[in-house]
């Protein structure tokens, strides 16, 4: 092995330079617009620059340190509160436009609601007005009742006998013709009337008979008509229901009765405005089988009229 001695050490420690001391590391500070990192800004370390000496630790201490950190920390102290400042007018101005916005909205809100709110209390108004004025019409002509008398009957055919139903059953029949005479006086002043009628039926014992309808006509105002329906029943079985009824070669009274409905309806104001009324008409009579074929005038108390 081969050993160095002492002078070959100290040659050697003699030639070579020196070892260079170890650079420090260094932190480029740039301004910053957010003063709330003012604190970790100030704790940031500050290393001495190359042309300082390791021998001079107070000016590295004192300049270096102090000054460098007083002058970072007032920079982005004054640059931190210029941007705050600045931020802060921004978003004032942002609030005050939102503000302004908000509240033209709420103007034209309000202006849209008031203006429908007008509109919906005019449309109100005059439909109540209007139904109003269709409710006086319609009381005033509501008591205009044309007036229906059942001024007589003609009998003109009556037969009965003992025959075959339809099913072959030996049992009484009825045959009958007679014409119905009905006055119809119209009492109101400023309309006609179309007046129709439900079918007529003619009653033997609670059983019908004959059935006649007075067909749909139109009458004037203040203007009275007579009409005349007929009413017929041909061949119609009894049963049980003809026990009192004999042949007409029997001098015998038959009680019989009719039903029907006469209704009537004026358009006062063309079709938007109507009034109805409806009158249910009973009347009872007798029919003398000995001669059938007669007029049979019918008093004022024969009939009822509801």
């Amino acid at each position: 092995m081969y050993y160095k001695s002492d002078s070959d050490v100290t040659s050697w420690a003699l030639s070579s330079p020196p070892p260079s001391p170890k650079k420090p590391v260094y932190y480029v500070l740039t301004p910053s617009s957010d003063g709330d990192k003012l604190s970790s800004m100030l704790a940031t370390p500050v290393f001495n620059s190359p042309v300082e000496s390791s021998s001079h630790p107070s000016f590295a201490r004192y300049s270096g340190g102090s000054s460098a950190t007083r002058y970072v920390g007032a920079f982005r102290l004054s640059s931190g509160r210029q941007a705050h400042r600045e931020r802060n007018d921004q978003d004032w101005a942002e609030c005050q436009m939102i503000e302004e916005e908000g509240s033209d909205d709420d103007l034209d809100d309000d202006e849209g609601l008031t203006r429908r709110g007008k509109i919906i209390l005019a449309s109100v108004t005059f439909v109540l007005i209007l139904i109003v004025f269709w409710f006086i019409i319609w009381s005033a002509s509501r008591r205009y009742k044309p007036d229906i008398v059942v001024q007589s009957i003609t009998i003109d055919h009556l037969y009965a006998w003992v025959g075959l139903d339809r099913t072959d059953v030996p049992t009484k029949m009825i045959t009958l013709n007679c014409s119905l005479t009905i006055d119809v006086h119209n009492t109101a002043q400023s309309f006609g009337i179309h007046v129709k009628s439900s079918p007529i039926k003619i009653f033997y014992s609670a059983l019908p008979i004959a059935t006649g309808q007075l067909k749909k006509y139109y009458q004037p105002r203040k203007s009275r008509s007579t009409v005349e329906v007929i009413v017929r029943g041909a061949k119609v079985p009894l049963y049980g229901a003809g026990i009192d009824l004999v042949l007409p070669t029997t001098n015998t009274k038959v009680p019989m009765h009719l039903h029907f409905d006469i209704r009537s309806t004026g358009y006062v104001v063309w079709k938007l405005l109507w009034v109805t009324h409806r009158r249910h008409i009973v009347c009872r009579f007798t029919v003398d089988t000995a001669s059938p074929s007669k007029l049979i005038m019918l008093p004022i108390d024969a009939c009822t009229y509801t």
